[in-house]
């Protein structure tokens, strides 16, 4: 439908608080949509609502190498509600921190509860790369970008330095 700006850092809005959406609705249908055709031009394999502006909880993923392949997942107000004590470790980057990978550690497994397009809950147990993909989209909507952009800039000052 429409390919939205990324906003990227140091851009304020990345630090607003995600709401939580209260009804699955014809606009937020058009917002994911927009969502996906926003990740896939990009190109990337995972996007949150705040990182288009829309501090909504919606999150989205595609971990699909081909156009042909896509396998896209949605995930509204999506929360994690079981973690394995395993843990794996993959380097990460995000669309709204251009050109900066860090490999990070998280729970090689999760299981989160969220909603789907239809407004229906639903519950979603994931392993390795699509954990980690998982993980990172949820901390973008759960106050946790923040905390990543500021790490992030402070790595970046040191190695202009």
């Amino acid at each position: 439908m429409a390919v939205r700006d990324i906003i990227k850092l140091p851009d304020k809005r990345l630090r607003l608080v995600s709401e939580t959406v209260k009804r699955v609705d014809g606009d937020i249908r058009t917002l994911v949509t927009d969502m996906f055709d926003t990740m896939y031009k990009a190109p990337g394999i995972g996007l949150a609502a705040i990182q288009i502006g829309v501090p909504k909880r919606v999150i989205i993923l595609d971990l699909s190498k081909k156009e042909r392949d896509h396998k896209p997942l949605v995930f509204i107000n999506a929360e994690v509600i079981w973690k394995s004590k395993e843990k794996s470790k993959y380097e990460e980057g995000c669309l709204s921190i251009p050109d900066y990978y860090e490999e990070v550690e998280r729970p090689a497994e999760v299981k989160v509860k969220y909603l789907d397009l239809d407004g229906k809950p639903q519950e979603f147990e994931a392993k390795g790369l699509l954990a980690t993909c998982l993980q990172h989209e949820i901390d973008r909507v759960i106050k946790k970008f923040a905390k990543a952009a500021k790490a992030a800039s402070q790595t970046a000052k040191k190695l202009e330095a």
